[in-house]
């Protein structure tokens, strides 16, 4: 059995990023199992407040020592807050990447998209090959 954390409350896509709803504000960030993967993170780019982002088209990039990996929005809408603490030291998503670790927070244009994202449960069938 995985040590992998997948909250029944966030949404995810199949390229490891997770978006929670609160009415209209959604939080973005990756999965336990994409920071896993991605081993050592060394840096986060992420777009600017007042930055607008369109469902499923890239909005940064995370790097570790392994790779370089595009993100992809899960939402479209505006982004008001962004987790200058994670661009200054990106090395902290692995410490708890679905509170602390989030990359994003945006005003949703329709919180209803994310409907079609994946449930915790559709997701860890997915990475963990069920």
């Amino acid at each position: 059995m995985s040590s992998f954390e997948y909250p029944q409350d966030l949404r995810y896509l199949d390229t490891h990023e997770y978006v929670r709803i609160d009415g209209e504000i959604a939080t973005i960030g990756i999965t336990d199992f994409a920071v896993d993967q991605l081993g050592d993170v060394v840096f986060l780019e992420l777009p600017e407040i007042g930055d607008a982002l369109t469902k499923g088209e890239n909005f940064g990039s995370i790097e570790s020592v392994k790779a370089v990996e595009n993100l992809n929005s899960p939402v479209t809408g505006t982004v008001i807050e962004r987790n200058e603490t994670l661009i200054e030291s990106p090395e902290q998503v692995a410490d708890d990447p679905y509170a602390e670790g989030w990359f994003l927070k945006v005003r949703v244009n329709d919180p209803g998209e994310v409907e079609d994202a994946l449930t915790a449960d559709e997701y860890r069938a997915q990475v963990e090959g069920e």
